[in-house]
């Protein structure tokens, strides 16, 4: 008895699946192209006379060899090395770290490297395609896709005796393992958006967003070597305004404050809980990065203005932010 063919012949693909594919495979084909000669993997030590003990990722943001990187991943590094694609090796220099962002910067010495065009991580949105690259479990040059699975994340950070809420995080399926730490997170045109910092779970990676606030960040590691940051002494967060002060203003939102500390520039600037903060510096505020970012460096021992509403009037009130210690 003759047994007939299962499956004759190869399944060809519908017309629009073929080019969705090709139209995706193309994108994250060419994203790891661009950023994979620019995601060095990193070793480091801590203990002289002792084998590097650490590894994470690096992202090249000058051709002089200045990367960005997680500043959990050369936290106490007495010296290191940057390996890339090119097989090229580079000892290691740490240029500043900022704990309560968890990045640094880093240099790789005598290193003539490409750097990755920088994007804006205020712009994504849930759904977009990103690209992580890295050296996950000491795999080098690994490359995961995914999307943005959540915005607006917060992580936890500590430096020194002080905590702080890193806010804005990015969540993204794109598969992340130890190693991916310090590697890049870009959108499809190769941008980069965000440093991976942490792996929360299976199918869920967070990233440390690159925008205005950490911008910032970077250039003070890059000058100073450190972040000074002031302090005003409130707790709050994101609240809408009453219907008549957000017609009024043109916006919906401001910083609801929750609470006071005790002889903090807050304090004795007159800030009490329940005021709704809704500018800082002459600009616009609603969420608590925007905050965050006028706290950065040159606010420190300087008049700040900030207007807030109070039993639905608008009021004036100058603060003199104090270094965080």
């Amino acid at each position: 008895m003759a047994v007939a063919e299962l499956f004759v012949g190869p399944v060809e693909p519908l017309p629009s699946e073929e080019e969705a594919l090709d139209a995706y495979s193309a994108t994250v084909s060419g994203v790891a192209e661009r950023l994979l000669p620019a995601v060095s993997s990193l070793r480091v030590g801590r203990t002289e006379g002792r084998r590097p003990e650490g590894a994470g990722s690096a992202v090249a943001l000058t051709r002089e060899g200045l990367m960005i990187t997680s500043a959990h991943v050369v936290d106490g590094a007495t010296r290191g090395v940057a390996a890339f694609a090119d097989g090229g090796e580079y000892d290691l220099e740490v240029v500043g770290t900022d704990p309560l962002s968890d990045l640094a910067l880093v240099r790789a010495r005598s290193a003539r490297l490409e750097p990755v065009e920088t994007g804006d991580a205020d712009h994504l949105r849930v759904g977009q395609l990103v690209v992580a690259v890295g050296n996950p479990l000491g795999y080098a040059g690994s490359v995961t896709a995914g999307v943005v699975s959540g915005l607006g994340r917060s992580l936890p950070t500590r430096g020194g005796g002080s905590r702080r809420i890193v806010e804005n995080v990015i969540q993204t399926d794109a598969a992340l393992n130890p190693g991916n730490s310090g590697g890049a997170l870009a959108d499809s045109r190769a941008r980069l958006v965000g440093i991976n910092t942490a792996v929360a779970g299976v199918g869920l990676g967070l990233a440390v967003p690159l925008d205005g606030t950490t911008r910032r960040i970077l250039n003070a590691l890059n000058r100073e070597g450190r972040v000074r940051r002031g302090y005003l002494g409130i707790a709050g967060g994101t609240q809408p305004l009453p219907p008549p002060a957000a017609e009024r203003l043109g916006r919906k939102g401001a910083i609801g404050v929750i609470e006071v500390v005790e002889d903090s520039p807050a304090a004795r600037a007159g800030l009490r809980p329940g005021d709704l903060i809704v500018e800082v510096g002459g600009q616009p505020i609603s969420k608590a990065k925007e905050l965050q970012g006028h706290m950065v460096g040159a606010s420190i021992g300087r008049p700040l203005e900030i207007e807030l509403l109070r039993d639905g009037r608008l009021i004036r009130l100058t603060a003199v932010p104090l270094e965080l210690k």
